[in-house]
C-alpha cells in the first residue's frame, strides 16, 4: 500500500509542477494528493483502530479483574474458621 501511495505522490508532484501558477500547483497537490490519500489512509486504518480499541478495553477488563482477585474474599475475617 505504501508503494502505491508513494507512486501516487510522485505522479501528483509532477502534475503540480506543470501547472502554470504556484497556486494552481499547490491546489493540484492538495486536491489530487493530500485529501484523497488522507481519506484512503483513514478508511484503511479503521480495522487497526478497532483492534487497538478492543485490546485497550480487554486490558482494562483484565486489570480490573486482577485487582479484584487480590482482595480478600467477602466474609473472610482472618480468624481461621
Amino acid at each position: 500500500m505504501w508503494i502505491v501511495a508513494i507512486a501516487w505522490i510522485y505522479v501528483v508532484v509532477l502534475m503540480a509542477a506543470t501547472e502554470p501558477t504556484v497556486v494552481g500547483g499547490i491546489m493540484t497537490f492538495v486536491f489530487y494528493c493530500a485529501v484523497p490519500l488522507s481519506i484512503l489512509f483513514y478508511l484503511t486504518g479503521a480495522k487497526r483502530r478497532r483492534q487497538r480499541r478492543q485490546a485497550a478495553t480487554q486490558g482494562q477488563r483484565k486489570a480490573g479483574v486482577n485487582d479484584g482477585d487480590a482482595a480478600a474474599p467477602s466474609g473472610a475475617d482472618g480468624d481461621g474458621d
